[in-house]
This record gives C-alpha cells, sequence and structure tokens, in this order.
C-alpha cells in the first residue's frame, strides 16, 4: 500500500493567500468537497499533508517507511485520467503538465528532482491557483463530487409537503436534513443537501448547489448557482456563485456573490458585497505574491475573506477587496480593497492593530458557540501569522 502526501507549492501558497495562512492547499474546498476528500474518495485511503513547518504540528506528514510515496499537488481536483495516470507512476518517475508544472511524483527515497524521470500528462484537469478559481470552477466541481458522493446511493425522500421540487433526480438529501415549504430547482443543475443541514420556509435554491452537513438556510433565503455553504454554517440573504468553507455566518440579508469566505467568518446584517464594476471593465485583486493589485480577467468578482475576520452592519466590499485573518471591518463607507490580517476599523485611515490576545478571545468565542475549542496548536499557528504579519519574525 503507498503513502499518499498532498503537498503545497510555496507559489501557489502565496497566491492563494489568506485562504492558506491556516491550512494547506488541499483543505481547501471546491464544489461539494476540500481537495483532500476528492482525493481519498478516488484513492479509498487517507491522504497526509506536505505544507509549511508552521503547521506541520496540526497537518503532519505520515509516511510508512516500508511503502513507496506518491506526493500529489494539493491544488490540483483529480479526474479519472488523472487519477489513473498517477497510480501508473513507477518509481522515481514524475508526472507533470504541458507547461512543465509538476503534477505528482513517486518515491521511496529523498526526493532528487534532476533524477525523477518526467511524464507529460496531455489530459485536462482543474487546479487552483487563485482565490477566484474557487468560485470560477465551483459549479463544475459540484456537479463532479456530486457524482462521487451519490453514486450507488439513495437519497431521502422529501416529506414536505408544501417543498417543490423541479428535476427530483437532480437532488440529493442525506439522512436528517429538515426542508420546510421550499423550493429546490435543480433544472440546470445539481442540488446537495447535507446531513442534518436545514432549509427553513420559503427558502428558494438553484442549483448547482451544496449545503454541507449541519449548515442552515434561515427563512427567505435566495440561493442562487454554483454555490457551496460548507459545514456548520449559517445563511441567509442572497447569495451567488459563491464558496464557504464552513463555521461561518452569513445570517441576514445583503448580497454576496463571486466571493469566497473561509472558516470562522461572520458577516453582519446588510453586508453587501459588490461583485460587478460599473464600468463592466474586468476586476484587479490583490495578490500577496506580487504585493500588488493583479488583473483576475474576470468580470465578476467580489470578497476574500480569510478565517476569523468579520464585517459590521451594513458593510459594503466593493469588487475584488481582500481582508487577511482575524480582521474586523465596520462602518457605513466602502473600506479599502485590501485590508491585512489583525486590523481593527472602518477607512484606510481608521484602522488599529486588533491586538493578539483580544483577536484569540474572539475566535475562542465564536467556535464556543460550535462547541469546538482553539487548542493550544491553533493558537501558535495564529500568533506566527500575527508576528510574520508584523514583520517581527523574517
Amino acid at each position: 500500500m503507498a503513502n499518499f502526501v498532498l503537498f503545497d507549492n510555496q507559489t501557489d501558497r502565496k497566491n492563494l493567500l489568506p485562504l492558506s495562512f491556516l491550512r494547506p492547499l488541499s483543505l481547501i474546498r471546491v464544489g461539494i468537497l476540500t481537495i483532500q476528500e476528492k482525493w481519498e474518495y478516488y484513492l479509498q485511503q487517507t491522504c497526509s499533508f506536505q505544507t509549511e513547518a508552521y503547521l506541520s504540528e496540526k497537518y503532519p506528514t505520515k509516511i510508512d517507511e516500508q511503502n513507496y510515496s506518491v506526493y500529489i499537488n494539493g491544488t490540483i481536483c483529480p479526474n479519472k485520467q488523472l487519477y489513473d495516470a498517477i497510480l501508473g507512476l513507477e518509481e522515481k518517475q514524475m508526472l507533470v503538465d504541458k507547461k512543465g508544472e509538476v503534477i505528482a511524483y513517486k518515491t521511496t527515497s529523498d526526493i532528487n528532482f534532476e533524477a525523477l524521470e518526467k511524464i507529460i500528462f496531455k489530459d485536462s484537469f482543474t487546479k487552483i491557483s487563485y482565490s477566484f478559481d474557487i468560485f470560477g470552477y465551483n459549479g463544475e466541481q459540484i456537479q463532479e463530487d456530486f457524482k462521487l458522493i451519490t453514486k450507488n446511493r439513495q437519497s431521502q425522500p422529501i416529506t414536505d409537503p408544501h417543498t417543490i421540487v423541479y428535476k427530483p433526480e437532480n437532488v440529493f438529501i442525506e439522512k436528517g436534513a429538515d426542508l420546510k415549504a421550499c423550493v429546490l430547482n435543480a433544472e440546470k443543475g445539481v442540488i446537495y443537501i447535507g446531513k442534518n443541514a436545514q432549509i427553513q420556509e420559503m427558502s428558494v435554491i438553484h442549483g448547482n448547489f451544496s449545503l454541507c452537513e449541519g449548515s442552515v438556510i434561515n427563512i427567505g433565503g435566495k440561493m442562487r448557482g454554483d454555490t457551496t455553504i460548507g459545514p456548520y454554517s449559517k445563511v441567509g440573504g442572497e447569495i451567488s456563485n459563491s464558496v464557504i468553507f464552513g463555521y461561518s455566518n452569513k445570517a441576514h440579508d445583503g448580497f454576496l456573490g463571486n466571493s469566497v469566505l473561509a472558516e470562522w467568518c461572520n458577516l453582519g446584517a446588510d453586508t453587501n458585497t459588490s461583485n460587478l464594476k460599473n464600468n463592466y471593465s474586468k476586476v484587479k485583486i490583490w495578490n500577496y505574491n506580487q504585493e500588488d493589485f493583479i488583473n483576475t480577467d474576470k468580470q465578476f468578482c467580489g470578497l476574500t475573506m480569510g478565517d476569523y475576520s468579520k464585517s459590521g452592519i451594513n458593510t459594503m466590499f466593493n469588487t475584488g477587496t481582500v481582508v487577511g485573518i482575524s480582521s474586523n471591518i465596520f462602518g457605513g463607507d466602502f473600506p479599502p480593497k485590501f485590508i491585512p490580517s489583525f486590523l481593527w476599523g472602518s477607512n484606510q485611515n481608521n484602522f488599529e492593530v486588533f491586538e493578539f490576545e483580544k483577536a484569540l478571545e474572539a475566535a475562542e468565542r465564536m467556535m464556543q458557540r460550535r462547541n469546538i475549542p482553539l487548542t493550544e496548536i491553533d493558537k501558535k499557528i495564529l500568533l506566527n501569522v500575527f508576528e510574520r504579519r508584523f514583520k517581527l519574525v523574517q
């Protein structure tokens, strides 16, 4: 039996900040599942991680020295052709794409890339290189994950007499899900409702859509296509082509479009995101790797928000806004389009440092609401990001 390790590429890690501050890249959710979960469905075994040193205590590399190891790029989503090509690798072979970027390699010893034989993979596959790729590929990944999860399985029946379903063969309901007087329209895409999820009265859902385990759509929610609500989140208002990783809240009215929220985020009532510029030009977004704004080549692009960040009521985010981790944004004006981590304030001239101990207190209080502890390992990871943010360590 092989060891399967999902590895992080440094360039990808920087390009995917702030979403990669607190997790290996393969824990990014796109579609219904995280990239790690997708590979584990294909491989039918657990994958470990090869990531930054400060994350490795929580996300270690697990290798049985008696077996060979297969390392897979943690930003790449599996498909059948890719799966077959990776399993077909022999020792000291490397699978690369047409541009020479590493997809996977197989070894039983210390890695010497120069000694590995390169095999070119000529078929197409999905790679998550930037935050806007997450919502960009989310619809197709919902469909792919839907096939994986529902294969040879029977959906739970919808027993509520006031719930309306269009094209029920494209809808899958897990055990414990509770639906009341809602509309599921799967004519243009699949709809997946996870275990113990809840859809409250007068909510309308269009496929492709995923509501993961334990999550709630509040009364009158409007969920438009190509949207994923990760586990144990609470959402309301209008959401379109967006991904919420999990454990986050957008419980009230307001629009979230073409956006990505990490875990433990909270958007206050009537928080709105702009996802389209008034002149219909392509949106630029802050890139940590370039330390500048880059062109997304997308006409629609909203908010990217890192873990533990929050907005107050009536916050208005401009197109292509990026918020780091553990920042708190409030006030009636548009905040800047890039807000670094651990800040507290309302506009460009009125941000203060969110003191580390107070940031931990806020994180612990939110997590206690889900009965999940903020561990000492979590605190060390957050401290590392805090210190790097303020250049106290190199």
